[in-house]
């Protein structure tokens, strides 16, 4: 497996830096393998609190479809995008995509699959495959339209333009905006800063957002609800209490 394709930079506080480049060369079963097997081993490393994902100067994972796909194959490939994607939304660590480049086709299937994404004003992103006859196929047209709603998401995938970052802000698919060479050093502050919060709550506060975002409020109360009350029997609660109480930083362990 050319895990060559992803490099992982030496971890700063618990932080795992993934750098996926805008790499057409190879084909995007063989990339959606590798950054599966990536994340999946960083996931369940114990002192990684935290993944920031990011490309390189010729942009974030834009790596076209194979076009000699028969029907067969390609509904493999969207399965397996759907499932590569799927356990990235469930790492069960904070998980953030910092963007310096362009972010489109299967590099924003990724994005969007991540907590969130973070960006310098020259990015931009859209999904461009409409021009070949194709649609996203990693779950990205419905983490899209849930995102910034269906009439929006149908314009970008339907036109295939590319939309600049500010107005990537405007209607919600990223959170923040960097100035241009330092989207990466402000990432790296924002996620190590996240990592200082309990990793126990943050994993549980993510899956109750994640399950009660496309289900009816009351259900989705009641899961928030029960998560609340589990949080009491860890030991993250009871220390931060405890540090609050006595004014002091605490020593959270996921626990």
């Amino acid at each position: 497996m050319p895990e060559r394709l992803c490099t992982i930079q030496p971890t700063v506080s618990g932080i795992a830096v993934l750098t996926i480049p805008g790499n057409r060369t190879v084909s995007a079963r063989e990339l959606l393998d590798v950054i599966h097997h990536q994340t999946s081993t960083l996931a369940g490393k114990n002192d990684i609190k935290g993944l920031l994902l990011t490309g390189s100067e010729d942009g974030f994972c834009r790596c076209p479809v194979e076009s000699s796909l028969t029907i067969h194959d390609a509904a493999t490939l969207s399965s397996v995008g759907q499932q590569v994607m799927f356990s990235i939304e469930k790492i069960g660590k904070p998980c953030i995509v910092a963007v310096d480049g362009e972010c489109s086709g299967l590099g924003l299937e990724i994005a969007l699959a991540c907590d969130f994404i973070v960006a310098s004003r020259t990015a931009r992103f859209g999904f461009p495959g409409i021009a070949a006859g194709l649609i996203p196929y990693c779950g990205g047209s419905q983490r899209l339209a849930r995102l910034v709603g269906k009439s929006k998401a149908k314009e970008l995938i339907y036109s295939g333009d590319l939309i600049d970052a500010e107005e990537a802000h405007r209607i919600g698919l990223i959170n923040r905006l960097y100035p241009h060479g330092q989207t990466l050093a402000q990432a790296e502050e924002l996620i190590t800063h996240i990592c200082t919060r309990s990793p126990n709550a943050i994993r549980i506060g993510g899956e109750v957002v994640n399950a009660g975002y496309d289900i009816d409020l009351q259900t989705a109360c009641m899961l928030e609800r029960d998560a609340f009350a589990l949080c009491f029997s860890s030991f993250d609660q009871r220390e931060g209490m405890q540090a609050f109480l006595d004014k002091r930083q605490p020593q959270f362990k996921g626990e």
